[in-house]
């Protein structure tokens, strides 16, 4: 996760709402001040700035929000100048028409609770009609020279963010410990905004945070809480930045949510099954044991297996309070999904080397060697993101306006380098390889006329071509065209292919078996007419 700034916002509010405001003015009007302001709380400076200082700054701030045209920039470039502000072991308070900051040193941190209207802010006990509710976690444990940052920032320019962001109430909610990047916790940072208006049906609120390197906004490690029915709004983020909650088209009805679903399990459930019968067909056949293809077949079938026994009972492993049984079962997860990966690669290579390559030559020791990188390589990756962090694991919160979660890849970084790398290059591969295939086909039946024995074979083929895209895991390239008006319809392709793909391996596995017993019977029925 890339540092936020928001803290920069957050700390330029607190300096700003200190408790000498009837003499702000006045010291803003001298020279010293001054000079700082209208630099715009230049970083350039010698000495620390102090807590007037940065009030003086804050004005300037405020007056930028209403009329610069690059306040994301402003509020950036304020980062150090707040940051190195000296500040006593008494909660700062500092605000103006548009920011509203708090900057708290505790003693002993056992979790904190702010509480913010559009008037006042106060840390502890409430006492006053929020608007804004913050819940900081025990886990944060700032250290004695730590500062926590909180600053809340009412924007009036409808156009920072460019007209496909509407950021809902026009206010960013800033968060940090200074000096600090803090992410990943376990115990999430619950930010709750009360006495919502009533939003329009075809619209949904959805919690996000700002980044200041990209200038976009995000919702990974965030989980919205909310429902339309609801007055108050919820964000529960495992880290600290600037949050703010967008109003945007739901991509996915909640219907159709339920409907997928439901599909995912149902289909998951017939795939485990139908794996298991094939392994246990597989295991009493000597002529499939015999056959190097179909122990490639048979390892991804396992690999599949593996996926869906963590698969389908994860979020009720989620739901209990062993972090140890969650961290199993995220790590468990995570190395059958890169070992399904791996041997639909495996396949991919396996098909190339039968069709293109030679058909008869013997590799010493082949499978052995295709079985160092289908179950290798995924071990490998797993062990080397437990030794740099074993944290990585965890409980992972869903997207969605309940409170489940899942065990998983609790680090963004390593969730998409790991997964999404991995599958993007599998992917390539297993395409240039059915192509490969596809051509290689096509120049074997164009050697013959076509006749109506060529029709069947046609037919023939168009199976094998749907087989061997099952097998090389194809249909999972689909949750690449799962966006924009495609969305609703790809994600149904994704669910219903990819959750049936074992069901789709068990057909392949008998009706091979199947022709194999056929091929054996015509041969040995050609070799008796011969004999007579």
């Amino acid at each position: 996760m890339p540092r936020m700034k928001w803290w920069i916002l957050w700390w330029l509010l607190v300096s700003c709402s200190g408790d000498s405001t009837t003499s702000q003015n006045n010291k803003c009007k001298s020279q010293n001040n001054n000079q700082r302001c209208n630099a715009n709380c230049n970083k350039n400076y010698k000495k620390k700035p102090t807590t007037d200082e940065t009030k003086c700054c804050i004005d300037c701030v405020e007056d930028l929000l209403e009329n610069s045209t690059d306040i994301i920039s402003t509020v950036e470039n304020m980062e150090k100048f707040l940051e190195d502000t000296e500040v006593s072991s008494q909660p700062t308070k500092m605000s103006n028409s548009r920011l509203m900051v708090l900057l708290h040193k505790p003693d002993k941190f056992n979790g904190l609770q702010l509480h913010a209207n559009g008037a006042e802010i106060i840390s502890g006990g409430s006492d006053i009609k929020s608007k804004v509710n913050v819940q900081l976690p025990k886990e944060l444990n700032p250290g004695p020279d730590d500062t926590i940052l909180f600053c809340m920032i009412n924007l009036t320019n409808k156009a920072i963010f460019g007209t496909s962001v509407t950021l809902f109430e026009d206010r960013l909610i800033g968060l940090s410990v200074r000096n600090k990047t803090i992410s990943g916790l376990r115990e999430h940072v619950n930010i709750t905004i009360n006495s919502i208006p009533a939003i329009n049906k075809t619209m949904e609120l959805s919690c996000q945070f700002y980044n200041f390197t990209t200038n976009k906004f995000y919702k990974d490690g965030c989980m919205t809480l909310w429902d339309h029915n609801q007055s108050h709004i919820t964000c529960s983020c495992n880290h600290l930045t600037y949050f703010g909650v967008l109003m945007v088209s739901p991509s996915v009805s909640k219907e159709n949510q339920k409907i997928l679903t439901y599909i995912t399990v149902i289909g998951c459930s017939l795939s485990l099954f139908a794996l298991v019968v094939t392994v246990i067909l597989f295991i009493t056949n000597k002529k499939a044991k015999a056959d190097v293809s179909m122990k490639v077949h048979i390892n991804l079938a396992i690999a599949l297996i593996l996926l869906n026994l963590h698969f389908l009972p994860n979020e009720a492993v989620a739901a209990l309070s062993s972090n140890e049984f969650c961290m199993y079962m995220a790590i468990a997860l995570h190395y059958s999904l890169l070992a399904s990966l791996s041997w639909m690669a495996v396949e991919g290579f396996h098909l190339y080397w039968l069709l293109v390559k030679v058909f008869n030559i013997y590799v010493r020791r082949y499978l052995l060697k295709l079985s160092v990188v289908g179950w290798g390589v995924p071990a490998v990756i797993v062990s080397l993101v437990l030794i740099i962090n074993k944290d990585t694991y965890g409980h992972v919160p869903l997207d969605s306006s309940n409170s489940t979660a899942i065990c998983y890849i609790r680090n963004d970084v390593v969730k998409v380098t790991t997964t999404v790398g991995v599958f993007s290059l599998v992917f390539v591969f297993n395409m240039v390889m059915l192509v490969v295939t596809v051509r290689r086909v096509i120049s074997l039946r164009s050697r013959n006329e076509f006749g109506h024995s060529d029709r069947n074979r046609a037919k023939q083929d168009i199976c094998t071509l749907l087989g061997i895209t099952t097998l090389l895991g194809i249909t999972w390239g689909l949750i690449f065209f799962s966006f924009g008006y495609l969305t609703t319809p790809g994600l149904y392709s994704f669910c219903i292919l990819n959750s049936l793909q074992g069901l789709f391996i068990f057909l392949w596995f008998v009706l091979s078996v199947k022709k194999a017993g056929n091929s054996v019977k015509n041969t040995s029925s050609e070799t008796r007419s011969t004999n007579t």
